[in-house]
């Protein structure tokens, strides 16, 4: 198999994909019409009153976004055509059985489509305990009853969590759960008793008059401590483990392949080095420091820490701000992301990619110059370079980082006076370094660096 192949494979397809208004979503959809233009057609699953509310949030959202520029340029005037010829909006849901689709709707997808790509989740660690569920687990089990009615169905793709593994430590090999399988020893999980266990808290919740406040923290603290219960560390991971486990059981003679994936950060090469959409994963922790928002984060240092989409959440980067006999409630905030991120920061295991090597070789062998499109070996990566050259400029500019970099290029031309000021010494090392990158490492605020700029 090369690259060439892998190209063709998708000529003259019917691809359906759930999640397309997130960021995978776009990346998968974007690759997929620039790398095989002569694609049939690409359903897009959106939450959408009707057809047309469909297709103006992928035209706003998806279509759009940066990330197409390099088909915009390719396609010209023609790029509005040739989007509205290959991408069908519809509007629906995953959690909806036949996604809600209408009859006719659902009749022509059944008949036509070939490929699902199943990239639709929630993915809040602290996710309402019925949300998530909705939409990871019976989002799950509505994908498979709809692929069964696909006659021309070649594969479904699920887009699922390496954290599935919870806190397992060594090596973690890619095994399929099976219903009813937990991660705490002495536990036995029912996938339709906990469906009838968050449908009573929301009876409950109702006949007692909650507050909508009382009723989100409620449904949070349940999803939670269901997930702990069984042995996962988090509402999210447990949702997704309950989808496999009923994609595996439902799937009958499906054509399932489930990917794991641990870390997605911003694109590497094409189309566009370093595009994310706002502030994703680790950046939290990296925009945190460079702003002087984040002072600590629990981690161990010896550790090689993998990351998920959402891992860290943007909030987090205003925990830790000011002084600690000033923070009583944010302090109690902060011990409980601390709790709830924990299993990650100080994560002990190492994820087997048998199956991934094994691709990876059959692709080397048969390479046609092509795999620059298809690469997928993180050991290829300078992870140094990437970050400092490709990923830390992709952020989305904003006033503290541009003067950060103003003041980097400021710093190179005045070494020699702010060598002798020992405070500036990991600042001064950065903007030396990366004279034309903005200074995410340092440990100086943006009002100090003012100061520094008066006194020299």
């Amino acid at each position: 198999m090369d690259a060439a192949q892998v190209a063709a494979y998708f000529r003259g397809k019917n691809i359906l994909i759930t999640g397309a208004t997130g960021f995978l979503g776009k990346v998968l959809l974007e690759k997929i019409l620039r790398i095989q233009p002569d694609v049939t057609r690409l359903f897009l699953l959106v939450r959408a009153t009707d057809d047309e509310s469909a297709r103006q949030r992928v035209q706003t959202e998806v279509t759009g976004r940066e990330i197409f520029q390099v088909l915009r340029e390719k396609h010209g005037k023609g790029f509005e055509d040739f989007i509205e010829e290959k991408v069908c909006p519809l509007a629906g849901d995953v959690m909806y059985e036949d996604f809600g689709l209408d009859t006719a709707k659902l009749k022509e997808v059944s008949k036509v489509v070939d490929i699902i790509v199943n990239g639709a989740a929630t993915t809040n660690f602290y996710e309402r305990y019925d949300v998530s569920f909705d939409t990871n687990v019976l989002g799950a089990k509505q994908i498979c009853a709809l692929a069964n009615k696909c006659t021309k169905l070649k594969m479904l793709l699920h887009v699922s969590t390496a954290y599935v593994c919870g806190e397992q430590e060594g090596l973690i090999l890619e095994k399929p759960f099976m219903m009813g399988d937990t991660l705490r020893e002495g536990t036995h999980l029912d996938i339709e008793s906990e469906l009838n266990l968050i449908k009573h808290t929301q009876m409950e919740l109702k006949a007692n008059c909650a507050t909508d406040k009382a009723e989100r923290k409620t449904m949070k603290e349940l999803g939670l401590k269901r997930a702990r219960h069984f042995g996962w560390p988090n509402t999210y991971v447990f949702t997704k483990a309950m989808g496999e486990m009923l994609l595996g059981h439902l799937r009958g003679d499906l054509p399932v392949v489930v990917i794991r994936p641990s870390i997605i950060t911003s694109i590497l090469k094409e189309p566009l080095p370093g595009w994310m959409e706002g502030v994703r994963t680790i950046d939290s922790v990296f925009l945190g420091y460079a702003k002087q928002a984040l002072k600590f984060f629990l981690v161990d240092p010896n550790t090689i820490m993998d990351v998920i989409l959402h891992l860290v959440n943007v909030g987090l980067c205003g925990v830790f701000s000011g002084r600690y006999n000033e923070l009583s409630g944010k302090y109690r905030l902060a011990m409980h992301l601390i709790e709830l991120y924990a299993p990650y920061t100080l994560f002990k295991g190492r994820f087997d990619d048998m199956n991934l090597e094994k691709l990876r070789k059959a692709m080397e062998q048969n390479s046609d110059g092509g795999e620059y499109y298809f690469d997928f070996d993180p050991k290829k990566i300078n992870w140094d370079d990437y970050f400092y050259m490709v990923h830390f400029p992709g952020y989305r500019p904003n006033a503290a980082l541009k003067e950060m970099y103003m003041i980097s290029q400021f710093v190179t031309q005045h070494q020699g006076t702010l060598r002798q000021k020992k405070s500036s010494g990991t600042f001064l090392k950065v903007a030396t370094k990366y004279p034309r990158k903005p200074c995410l490492e340092s440990t100086f605020s943006v009002s100090y660096c003012r100061r520094l700029l008066i006194l020299v």
